[in-house]
């Protein structure tokens, strides 16, 4: 991952609104190379003279309007020199300043790294770690330099191997205790003590140091004054890191949502894997709730009823249709008690079963049987092993005249042709198994034998979000809406000249063909919401929170989600930890999303969400020329909640922080 140019170097570092900031004093003998090697990587350069008395001014004048110059007469040291520096930066707009003294010993070829690292860790303080196991450096500075490190740890908690290296990146916008901070160098301990109390990330990245020979080298550096000076200044930071440092740090901890920031596997993981949708407390207690319904009405309730309804008694045609009825009650009574989701009943060609007919339907999940029993009292289904033996309800589906598809077409056949003149209808699942994404898989033509056999009229029926609510692979229930639809019916000798295998192909193509009308009306962003909460739940505190965050503000851009459906390819920048770009993808199913973030730690998060949709594509990218031209996507859409730019046809601004 690299530029591909200056410009691509340059235009990068503006889209991140970052300058160079070189503080000077008395460096006129390298002052001019340093500024120079700076201007091949950026255009932005700040230049702090801090009362220089040798020809700085006039060498800051010979680059005239390619640097910004921050000048005054009097020496007043570094940190003043850097709070000048900073106070000019954020004036001119910019939000980072990678600092680089002036002295030549900093590489200007380096900076690219700075750059990256900024882009790869939004708000974070950049140091550079310098290798000085192979540089000539005096006993003094080495000395100060471990001196520096060991009172940092003391003092935050947090180890650092360079704590005075000149050559940093700050985050101007997270800069704390400028106005504490004293004149001289040791300004530069203090901002990084600072930061650490107030939660600032600190990153190290590792730099090249130059050191002249002892005899050519500008030092402005005192022992004795500048030692005594950082004494007191150690002794007063240690108190204050008793009194406001380790408050100031757990309440940033609390504030930034950092503790409770690992993922809990138990509820995201099943044997070493990511779960499609986590395990939630609320579907915990859906599931727990819904299940314990069901085994009470079916087991304790219903099961027993039957038996004994049937043991008492004659078993004639109307006690069997009053058992047919009260499967329909019990059928409607669970599927409007769905914990956490709705039914709707579809029926535009107010289709009443008073003619027997074949029902096919496409099959999503467990819960299709009752939804379809509610439907009408005559209805008999042809099931699977599984359901025919089930511990919870198999009776009950042997007292109701249900059919194993496993005894063979000549055992059922004569039993489906007594029910279809007892005014029975049939249902079939021509499809056999339920897909895991809920797609519509191949239809058997045994339904459509039987069809033939019993000369049957066909009513189509399509089943939708079941497979959602309660998916194949997971037994637990997600929020959702069900949806079934009854489609017209098709007279038995419609399509009598066609090939079984040709029936079932057609009837296959109206399913889902009306199946994907269903889609485009119900699966929208609300529709979605809850299942990309459950793909972030338990991932950290900060990580959920931002997720929730996101998908409710981008309420009120749901117009925009739900309309994407015309652009193929649709580009998504600053795209944080993916929620946006998941709920985009998920809608709009045949468009190609592609989601860049230069954050690595947010890309990281959104490519490791579990089942990410193949149409949506995670990219990591820092420099402008890795996020493809625009000219290449139907649109593009830029997360920016500080943006004030307009959006126009083909690039949309949401003021969402990712």
């Amino acid at each position: 991952m690299t530029y591909t140019d200056k410009d691509d170097l340059i235009a990068t570092s503006r889209r991140y609104k970052i300058c160079v900031l070189i503080p000077t004093y008395n460096n006129a003998g390298t002052l001019r190379d340093v500024i120079t090697d700076v201007l091949n990587y950026t255009s932005d350069v700040i230049v702090v003279n801090d009362g220089s008395t040798d020809s700085t001014r006039q060498i800051l004048q010979s680059f005239g309007e390619t640097i910004t110059v921050v000048d005054y007469k009097n020496n007043k040291g570094k940190g003043t020199a850097l709070k000048s520096g900073f106070k000019r930066a954020i004036e001119l707009g910019y939000e980072y300043a990678i600092t680089i003294d002036s002295d030549g010993q900093h590489y200007p070829d380096d900076l690219p790294k700075f750059i990256q690292a900024i882009a790869e860790n939004e708000g974070s303080l950049i140091v550079g770690e310098r290798d000085l196991s192979n540089v000539d450096i005096n006993g003094k500075s080495s000395f100060a330099n471990k001196f520096s490190n060991f009172w940092f740890c003391v003092q935050t908690g947090r180890n650092l191997k360079d704590t005075q290296t000149g050559y940093r990146a700050y985050p101007l916008k997270h800069l704390h205790g400028l106005s504490l901070l004293t004149s001289r160098y040791e300004a530069e301990l203090e901002l990084l003590v600072f930061a650490s109390w107030n939660g600032v990330n600190i990153i190290s990245i590792p730099i090249r140091v130059y050191y002249p020979p002892q005899s050519e080298r500008v030092s402005h550096f005192k022992p004795g004054l500048d030692f005594t000076r950082i004494s007191i200044l150690n002794t007063i930071l240690c108190g204050m890191a008793l009194l406001y440092g380790v408050p100031a740090r757990i309440w940033s901890s609390i504030k930034n949502k950092r503790i409770f920031s690992m993922e809990f596997r138990p509820f995201t993981c099943k044997k070493g894997e990511k779960k499609e949708a986590a395990t939630t407390l609320g579907r915990l207690v859906r599931s727990l709730y819904g299940l314990s319904y069901f085994v009470f009405w079916s087991m304790f309730v219903f099961t027993p009823g039957a038996y004994l309804y049937f043991w008492f008694g004659k078993n004639t045609e109307n006690k069997k249709l009053r058992f047919h009825k009260m499967l329909q009650w019990i059928s409607n009574f669970l599927t409007v008690r769905f914990p956490g989701a709705k039914t709707i009943y579809e029926n535009p060609s107010n289709e009443t079963f008073d003619k027997p007919a074949l029902i096919i339907c496409n099959h999503q999940s467990h819960l299709d049987l009752p939804v379809l029993m509610s439907t009408n009292p005559k209805l008999i289904f042809l099931t699977n092993d599984w359901v025919w033996n089930n511990f919870f309800y198999g009776k009950i589906i042997h007292y109701a005249e249900f059919l194993p598809v496993s005894a063979g077409m000549d055992v059922i056949l004569p039993h489906l042709k007594s029910l279809k003149e007892r005014g029975y209808s049939i249902v079939v699942f021509p499809e056999g198994t339920r897909s895991a994404d809920c797609s519509i898989l191949r239809f058997h033509q045994g339904a459509f034998l039987l069809a033939q056999e019993l000369k049957m009229d066909i009513v189509p029926m399509v089943l939708h979000g079941a497979g959602y609510y309660l998916p194949k692979k997971d037994f637990m229930f997600r929020k959702g809406e069900i949806t079934l639809r009854i489609m017209p019916r098709v007279s038995s000798d419609k399509y009598i000249d066609l090939a079984l295998r040709e029936q079932a192909s057609l009837f296959r193509k109206i399913i889902k063909n009306e199946y994907s009308e269903i889609v485009k009306r119900k699966e929208t962003a609300e529709y979605f919401r809850s299942l990309v909460l459950y793909k972030y739940a338990y991932r950290g505190w900060a990580t959920v929170s931002r997720c929730k965050h996101l998908l409710n503000e981008s309420r009120q851009f749901d117009e925009i989600i739900n309309s994407g459906a015309n652009h193929k390819r649709v580009r998504i920048l600053n795209s944080g930890i993916g929620t946006f770009a998941l709920l985009y993808a998920l809608v709009n199913k045949h468009s190609e999303i592609y989601a860049f973030e230069n954050s690595s730690s947010d890309y990281r998060i959104a490519e490791t969400t579990a089942n990410i949709p193949t149409n949506l594509h995670y990219i990591h990218a820092v420099w402008n020329s890795e996020l493809d031209s625009a000219e290449n996507f139907d649109l593009t859409i830029i997360l920016d909640s500080d943006s004030k730019n307009q959006s126009s046809n083909n690039t949309i601004y949401l003021p969402l922080k990712s």
